[in-house]
């Protein structure tokens, strides 16, 4: 995969792959505006509001080893296909669920683009790892995460502007509003979400199509893989569960999803929290995401050249630290901004993960990539539990005899203390975990 000529092959199936990244970015990323969306017209508390993440990574968990088993029988393409079909159907869930203005239809719409997601990144993900060389490996993902977070700026900015503005003056207008008045108001607002995904649905749709007569090679992982030493005897490992550093790579993963998903979710909320107007706050995920797109550019030209993807681990892991400590220790625009700089620390963590947690995986290549796609479910379980913090905080500093406001914007600034536990796993990853049960 060296040669001009094979850069050259490997050209149009990396573009090809890169746009199904920025597909599924664009879907995951508009959780940023659907979050407190979905908060205002359904009259939710923060820890409910989070559940709209919860639904969309939690499907990663029940999806990724029969994702893993379906792209086994039909081939990556055919894989990448049906989960682009799949989350075409739960677009149009949205429908419905506007229709009725019900909280659990909407998350089953958004559970069902998460089963679709699942079947993309377990095969999308692999499939460029293995398509290159491994040690260039996170320099190719990190391609695809500028695809990634590009669409999901996009994504964010887009239903930012449709689904939040205004939502100040709607606000106002249900406090002072009759009972029936509340209801057609809040009915309007649930049917902006119905041309939007109306829309998304059709493009799916057409991409399912149209991925079928992509040209992307067939791939698969090199046959060799780590072996181990019984009585003098040098022989293969029999079982994935013979591979430590692939179940600390999973963790590590699991909390990266979790902290990058809290980065790009809660940032316009903590805002809104902060006392800024929704106007203001509804281009913060932008800002997380852009950060994001800036350290991976970063991250194509540094990898492997410069630094190692292990080197990019570790310090992004430290970045993480170091940037959590200032949301703590700030107030106002200045701890959204460090919010927004997380998505500096966590661009390359991805990247340098995949290709550490499958190093020397050889056949057992595919169950381990949808067993580090479960780890997705980070993303489900995390920031709920940030959300959990924020509603306990708020409510002992109220029970304290401090006003709202200001126990709403405390306890959101320092439910961000979650942060810290996570990237100490990274970085224990980084530093000794990727090499945990491999041979010298």
């Amino acid at each position: 995969m060296t040669t001009t000529s094979q850069k050259s092959n490997t050209l149009v199936p990396i573009m090809i792959i890169a746009g199904l990244f920025f597909i599924f970015g664009f879907v995951t990323w508009i959780n940023g505006a659907l979050i407190p969306f979905m908060k205002t017209i359904n009259d939710l508390s923060d820890a409910q509001s989070y559940l709209v993440a919860s639904a969309s990574y939690i499907s990663f968990v029940v999806m990724a080893l029969p994702s893993s088993y379906i792209i086994e029988k039909v081939g990556y393409k055919k894989g990448m296909s049906l989960g682009l079909a799949i989350m075409a159907i739960g677009a149009l869930v949205f429908i419905p669920a506007a229709e009725a203005r019900t909280y659990w239809i909407f998350l089953t719409g958004i559970f069902i683009q998460g089963l679709g997601m699942t079947i993309l990144q377990t095969a999308s993900n692999p499939y460029i790892t293995i398509l290159g060389p491994m040690e260039s490996a996170a320099k190719r993902i990190a391609i695809m995460g500028i695809a990634n977070k590009t669409a999901g700026a996009l994504g964010s900015f887009i239903f930012g502007a449709i689904l939040l503005s205004g939502i100040d003056e709607i606000k106002e207008r249900l406090l002072q509003v009759s009972a029936d008045e509340k209801i057609t108001l809040l009915n309007e607002m649930a049917d902006s979400v119905v041309m939007p995904y109306i829309t998304m649905a059709i493009v799916l749709f057409i991409l399912a199509i149209l991925i079928t007569k992509a040209p992307l090679p067939h791939v698969e992982a090199e046959e060799i893989e780590e072996t181990e030493v019984e009585g003098g005897v040098i022989t293969k490992k029999k079982s994935i569960f013979q591979f430590p550093h692939l179940w600390l790579g999973i963790l590590a993963l699991f909390v990266y999803v979790g902290v990058e998903v809290i980065a790009g979710d809660t940032i316009i909320s903590y805002g809104l929290s902060l006392g800024m107007p929704g106007e203001e706050a509804k281009s913060f995920t932008l800002m997380t995401l852009m950060a994001m797109v800036g350290t991976y550019a970063l991250g194509v030209f540094l990898i492997p050249k410069y630094i190692s993807q292990n080197t990019a681990l570790k310090v992004s892991a430290v970045l993480g630290i170091v940037f959590g400590i200032g949301i703590i220790a700030t107030t106002g625009f200045t701890s959204v901004l460090f919010v927004a700089a997380l998505g500096i620390a966590n661009a390359l963590v991805w990247p340098a993960i995949w290709p550490l947690a499958l190093n020397g995986l050889g056949k057992f290549t595919k169950t381990a990539s949808a067993l580090l796609v479960m780890a997705i479910s980070g993303g489900a379980i995390i920031p709920p539990l940030y959300g959990v913090l924020v509603d306990s905080n708020k409510l002992n500093l109220i029970s304290e005899g401090v006003d709202k406001a200001t126990a709403t914007a405390e306890a959101a600034t320092t439910g961000y203390w979650i942060l810290f536990p996570c990237y100490a796993i990274i970085l224990y990853y980084a530093l000794h975990g990727h090499k945990v049960g491999l041979k010298k």
